[in-house]
């Protein structure tokens, strides 16, 4: 199970995020902060700015989902992570456009 399963439709959003033992929470932040996601106790917690249109939502989900797919919140890689915080966005960001071209 991965998000090119998901972009593909051979699986749901539910189901992915239910295979990551991940949440969802949508609430206010920012204009500018779209979402974030962070670790506790195995569980990923992803948090939405509930203010985004619906497809940028989604867009912002798939977005925190490949910071798991690419292993970004391992715990060796959280110190690192905010030391290197543009550099893992560009590289979510090559990743889904990757993704999105083999759907």
């Amino acid at each position: 199970m991965n998000i090119l399963s998901l972009l593909k439709g051979e699986l749901t959003e539910k189901e992915l995020i239910n295979y990551y033992d991940a949440n969802i929470n949508y609430i206010e932040l920012p204009k500018l902060i779209y979402g974030f996601i962070f670790s506790y106790n195995g569980i990923y917690n992803i948090f939405i700015n509930k203010n985004l249109s619906y497809y940028k939502r989604k867009k912002t989900i798939l977005h925190e989902l490949a910071h798991i797919e690419l292993c970004h919140l391992c715990q060796s890689c959280k110190d690192l992570f905010a030391l290197n915080i543009e550099k893992y966005e560009d590289e979510v960001d090559r990743y889904i456009k990757l993704l999105l071209e083999q759907i």
